[in-house]
């Protein structure tokens, strides 16, 4: 049975994630920290055929990464989908020196050190995605913090993948433009939720980079509206 690994589980992107690849020969690790919507994705990739188990740690600290790893276990696993993520959207004069540990904690330190964990022991052919965005590539005002943290994990991911490359590791990023998550409703400002990338647009994306042939890397997809980006 493979096993895939998938953090950030209690959103909507990874749930529409997890649901897509639910097999019955795959055990689908879920991570989250919001129990009431993990156990929702649970439920919905239960329903799809798939085995899972559940994960709640927090990987703002080094503990909660810890304490993931330890779960998950000695055996290898097939699949790492770092999704997890925040984003604190204010004028960066505003930022916390809190808001600014978390943001870097779960959207970089905890995807790095995951990989550095995994990667060595995931078998030839696996899989590594990571859930960046458009805001890897192109800034934003008011999105200082987020912007920094997926433009340093687009750079780490990078450089690690020709590292994997003798190991047949495969390292994807995905970046879509704005998607339509409960996310916006904490977002000051009127965002047209009609023109965004839905989540099982990223999940199509996810599943179509994995099931290449085990020699092809699809090192990059960018997902954007066809009525354009915000």
């Amino acid at each position: 049975m493979k096993r895939y690994l998938v953090t950030g589980a209690s959103d909507e992107v990874s749930r529409a994630i997890a649901t897509k690849l639910a097999s019955p020969d795959v055990m689908l690790l879920l991570h989250g920290r919001d129990t009431i919507a993990l156990a929702e994705t649970c439920r919905a990739v239960e329903k799809s055929g798939g085995k899972t188990a559940k994960l709640i740690h927090d990987l703002a600290n080094f503990r909660g990464i810890d304490d993931l790893v330890a779960d998950v276990g000695h055996k290898p696993i097939d699949l790492l989908v770092n999704n997890a993520g925040i984003a604190v959207v204010k004028p960066f004069a505003e930022i916390t020196r809190e808001e600014w540990e978390q943001t870097i904690g779960v959207n970089v330190t905890a995807p790095f050190f995951l990989i550095q964990h995994f990667a060595p022991r995931m078998p030839p052919g696996s899989s590594i995605v990571n859930i960046l965005s458009i805001a890897a590539k192109t800034a934003y005002p008011n999105w200082s913090a987020y912007c920094g943290s997926k433009f340093a994990l687009e750079g780490l991911s990078t450089a690690i993948r020709e590292e994997l490359r003798s190991r047949k590791v495969r390292m994807l990023n995905i970046y879509p433009a704005a998607t339509n998550t409960d996310i916006w409703n904490a977002v000051i400002g009127e965002w047209p939720r009609e023109q965004m990338m839905s989540a099982a647009d990223v999940a199509e994306a996810v599943a179509f980079a994995i099931n290449q042939p085990c020699a092809v890397i699809v090192e990059n997809i960018t997902l954007s509206n066809t009525a354009g980006t915000l």
